[in-house]
């Protein structure tokens, strides 16, 4: 049965039955799979009042405003479904698989560090890992997400805990969200003399939502003005009640300088890991586990910090990680040891990937490398048209005319020295709010160095570049200083994410106000031969100035606006300004209708700041 012709078109009536498409679907699949014209859609959504092409990525509200019009439910697939479905096709599954119980056995837990920022995360691990990371983070703020192993007492036996460093800035929401999804246990760092700050709530709220336990580290115990009972009290508000109190959230006083209470928040983790979770895992099903960091490392190429999560991670497997492929030709802990394999809840270094995958990818090993590589084309095919759909701004009829006006757009090239790092300042910046009538696009983002390609793109497309604890190489850099593009160099994050913003402001056109300077009241009216009307006038408010705006006010009306001071006198003299109180002759150029008891305001148009 048809649909109604809209304008002349029919198109088949869906009578409420359900199409799934991907994110970013253009009306072409649409059209395939409702057996319909794409020119038929395109010209009902010109009618809705959308201006839409059959081949371009159109967003999940469009798609669903199309189907409804046309009796059709449209559902847009989320990106693990999409991923599942994509994976079946395959015949391979992501998730836990009923196998024998003797393939089971017993896992680390994997722990994710979080807190307000400078309430010490960073110089913690520093301390349970005997390894100075702060001292290579610029500004003290950890700039990038590592997975490290270590291994402690519990009872007499000897037990690995996986720790997760996650970014303390704010900027870094999404990268800490995706911290706790891999997590089994949060331990959450609060500063016994700063207290509960809105970024540990914040954390407290990802690992809620997150549905894991919680540790609680008091930090600085050994500062002056320290006090971890008022923490205590502090986080009992947000639902985190001390064991001592009658809860069952462990609370441990710890310092990372004197490293005080170091084995007790161990033990804490590890019996809290016993009490509330069975840690198991299936170590001879297929790999499979979540790809923690990515990064471009020059000796070596594209290299990936993973976390296995099930099955056994060998030397040789062939791997799909997100839209990155390949074989992997060496393990490497955090340490840069080689290792011939690695277990369930071990982080390792995977070298041998074609590219460099994002943090939050899942990656999983298959039979051939055909395979691998047809996954990974399928998932950057996916990626590509959901940006495509999420960068694409709808233009409507109503906006058709301002759309073909000059649009103001600020470019950008983002290069980093690793993929969790890109991400999360793509994802900060592309949150700034700045105006309507100015946008931001990222046409390019990757991790390694900046290269000649890169500054190529920059010429084509009016483009500044960002490098994050990158450089430009011997080419680009001159290249780069010989056309004028705009390469900035960063080591911390908010910095880039100032200036970026400052940047916007200064792109958009400055907006005006008016600013009353004075008002004079006409007593009477002279006609000087060859000059015309002058105004006999009092000055009532403010000052009168010469070269200044006005407009003539009768009764409560605007006789005449955009006028000009052209002369002032005092008498005799010609002056530049008149004060309140004193009388004045004012001549408004040509315009001559000038009566008594008129009212002449004066102003000026100021820039007004952008806040």
């Amino acid at each position: 049965m048809a649909a109604p012709s809209m304008g002349g078109v029919s198109l088949p009536r869906g009578n409420g039955q359900t199409v799934r498409l991907p994110r970013g679907a253009s009306l072409t699949d649409l059209a395939e799979r409702i057996n319909a014209q794409p020119a038929a859609l395109v010209t009902a959504l010109f009618h809705l009042g959308e201006m839409v092409t059959a081949t371009q990525s159109v967003n999940d509200e469009t798609l669903q405003l199309l189907g409804a019009e046309i009796g059709w439910v449209i559902q847009v697939v989320s990106p693990e479904d999409e991923d599942r479905e994509l994976l079946e096709t395959f015949d391979l599954t992501f998730g836990d698989e009923e196998g024998d119980e003797d393939d089971w056995s017993a896992r680390p837990p994997v722990v994710t560090v979080m807190g307000h920022v400078d309430h010490g995360k960073t110089k913690l691990l520093d301390a349970l890992r005997h390894a100075n990371v702060a001292a290579k983070e610029a500004g003290g703020i950890t700039q990038h997400i590592g997975a490290y192993q270590i291994v402690t007492e519990l009872e007499g036996d000897e037990r690995p805990i996986t720790f997760i460093d996650t970014p303390g800035h704010e900027s870094f929401t999404a990268m800490r969200a995706r911290g706790a999804k891999v997590t089994d246990i949060v331990v959450l760092v609060v500063a016994a003399d700063d207290g509960v700050m809105p970024q540990t709530v914040e954390a407290l709220n990802h690992a809620q939502a997150a549905d894991v336990p919680i540790v609680v580290a008091v930090n600085k115990i050994d500062k002056e003005g320290a006090n971890p009972a008022k923490i205590r009290q502090q986080l009992t508000e947000y639902g985190l009640v001390a064991e001592e109190y009658g809860g069952d959230t462990m609370f441990v006083d710890v310092s990372a300088t004197t490293r005080q209470g170091l084995d007790e928040l161990l033990a804490a983790i590890l019996l809290t890991a016993d009490a509330s979770l069975d840690l198991r895992a299936n170590t001879e099903q297929d790999p499979q586990g979540v790809v923690i960091e990515g990064k471009l490392d020059k000796g070596r190429g594209p290299v990936a910090t993973v976390l296995v999560q099930r099955g056994t991670l060998r030397q040789g497997d062939s791997i799909v990680a997100g839209d990155a492929y390949g074989r992997v030709r060496s393990l490497l802990d955090e340490h840069g040891n080689k290792l011939k394999e690695a277990l369930p809840a071990r982080p390792v270094q995977v070298v041998g990937l074609t590219s460099v995958p994002r943090a939050g990818d899942t990656f999983l090993v298959v039979e051939e490398d055909r395979v691998a590589r047809q996954i990974a084309d399928r998932r950057q095919a996916r990626i590509r048209n959901a940006q495509n759909a999420s960068m694409r701004k709808r233009i409507s009829l109503e906006d058709l005319d301002a759309a073909l006006k000059e649009t103001r757009q600020l470019n950008l090239i983002i290069k980093g020295d690793n993929s969790g790092t890109v991400e999360a300042l793509e994802e900060a910046l592309m949150k700034i709010e700045v105006d309507d009538e100015i946008s931001l696009r990222v046409i390019h983002r990757g991790v390694g160095g900046i290269t000649k390609s890169d500054i190529d793109l920059a010429l084509a497309d009016d483009v500044i570049v960002l490098g994050f604890n990158v450089r430009a190489e011997g080419q680009a850099t001159e290249l780069a200083n010989r056309e004028g593009v705009d390469v900035r160099y960063y080591s911390v994050i908010y910095q880039a994410i100032e200036e970026i913003e400052a940047a916007l402001k200064g792109m958009l056109k400055p907006e005006y106000e008016e600013v009353q300077l004075g008002s004079a009241e006409v007593r009477e009216v002279f006609r000087v031969p060859k000059i015309g009307n002058v105004a006999g006038s009092i000055v009532r408010t403010g000052t009168i100035n010469r070269n200044s705006k006005a407009r003539l006010v009768r009764d409560g009306v605007v006789v005449a606006d955009n006028l000009t001071v052209e002369s002032l006198r005092r008498f005799k003299d010609d002056v530049t300004e008149v004060r309140e109180g004193y009388e004045c002759g004012i001549g408004l150029g040509s315009f001559n209708d000038i009566k008594v008891e008129d009212v002449i305001e004066t102003f000026e148009m100021r820039e007004k700041p952008r806040a």
